[in-house]
């Protein structure tokens, strides 16, 4: 399953994504962000709404709903 979400993710490298991270408590955060790199256990994004600012997330933080990403229509 992880390698199907890394795989997913691959194909939208650096492309302009949306990010919603649920941090708990009702706490949700939205992003838009370019996916800009790709390791082993995580992926990285910059963030594009006025902050130069980078964050990283795991590929199970995906498969556990806790990350949702919304790919923009091409």
């Amino acid at each position: 399953m992880i390698e199907k979400i890394k795989n997913n993710l691959k194909e939208h490298l650096g492309e302009e994504v949306k990010i919603v991270f649920n941090s708990g408590r009702n706490r949700v955060e939205e992003y838009n962000a370019i996916i800009t790199q790709m390791y082993n256990f995580v992926f990285v994004v910059k963030l594009i709404d006025g902050v130069n600012e980078t964050k990283s997330f795991t590929y199970s933080d995906i498969l556990t709903q806790t990350v949702e990403i919304q790919y923009q229509q091409k």
